[in-house]
């Protein structure tokens, strides 16, 4: 065996004859971070997802609503059915409410979103729109 000129030499070839395996362990601790950071990720697209499913619902229906000589009713029929085309797996048990107080009239979209975690329910969501009703008035009364 022969003797190292330099103390550096010795360590630099002793750490790296040390350190076989190091990188499995540093993965086996990180990977479940990220893991957990992807689904994480995953989980808040699907919230925002389901959130705008349920807001472009909502709009619909008003504007359904607010038109000339048209009922609350209408517009969250309208409401039910842009859920019914677009919401699919994204937005589940959705419910619809509309209510008017004789100026202004009010959609409600309600839902959960999709879970991409087994055995956890979704996030409640909830979005409206509001808007004054659409009528004829005579100027300067």
């Amino acid at each position: 065996m022969s003797r190292p000129e330099r103390l550096t030499d010795w360590w630099q070839g002793r750490r790296w004859r040390d350190d076989r395996g190091d990188t499995s362990i540093q993965m086996a601790i990180i990977f479940p971070f990220v893991l957990l950071a992807t689904v994480a990720v995953i989980q808040a697209s699907m919230w925002y997802y389901a959130r705008q499913i349920a807001l472009t619902a909502a709009r619909e229906g008003l504007t359904a609503a607010r038109a000339y000589q048209s009922s609350p009713a209408e517009g969250a029929a309208q409401a039910q059915e842009v859920l019914g085309r677009s919401a699919g797996d994204s937005l589940c048990g959705y419910s619809v409410s509309a209510s008017s107080d004789g100026q202004r009239v009010r959609v409600q979209v309600s839902g959960t979103a999709l879970s991409v975690i087994p055995g956890v329910s979704g996030l409640q969501i909830t979005q409206s729109a509001s808007g004054p009703l659409e009528r004829w008035t005579v100027p300067g009364e």
